[in-house]
């Protein structure tokens, strides 16, 4: 009979903004205050994405709806594929995601799959850990110290035959 595998994830929780560094705060505030700008006419939910980079800089996305369901595209990708199109050249130090209703208050969420499987990609191309921060219940936020660990069986390029 097969062994069962037992998984284990380490996630802080942080009992407020308050409590987060200088560099996670600004990262914090960013995502947050990208949900501003997404693009969610159907769903009315807004996702905001920040990314800290290697030379202290923000660089933000959006989710991004479209009438042609399902051709929008989530606030995380939005993020990484904009930054490694226009600047390939940064390391991402620290992410964010934020997400609230249209009128609302912050509501705790993660990433959906498709997101998990690019995030991954991106801190394996890097061979660096991302920390991540997420909403958590009652104003907490979860601290993530790697992106990998929202999908602890990722499919990286590691897993492709190599071609001669």
């Amino acid at each position: 009979m097969a062994q069962p595998l037992h998984l284990t994830i380490t996630v802080d929780v942080v009992a407020s903004e308050a409590d987060l560094s200088p560099a996670e705060a600004t990262t914090w505030q960013a995502a947050r205050a990208a949900t501003d700008h997404a693009y969610a006419p159907y769903s009315h939910f807004h996702v905001g994405t920040a990314l800290l980079l290697d030379d202290g800089s923000i660089f933000r996305g959006t989710n991004q709806e479209n009438a042609a369901f399902p051709s929008g595209l989530c606030a995380e990708r939005t993020a990484l594929f904009g930054l490694a199109a226009s600047q390939p050249e940064r390391r991402i130090v620290g992410m964010a995601v934020a997400a609230r209703p249209a009128n609302g208050d912050f509501v705790p969420v993660t990433s959906c799959g498709a997101c998990r499987q690019v995030m991954a990609e991106y801190e394996h191309r890097q061979k660096q850990a991302i920390p991540l921060l997420l909403q958590g219940p009652n104003g907490s936020i979860y601290r993530f110290s790697s992106l990998s660990d929202l999908l602890p069986f990722g499919f990286t390029s590691d897993d492709l035959p190599r071609v001669n």
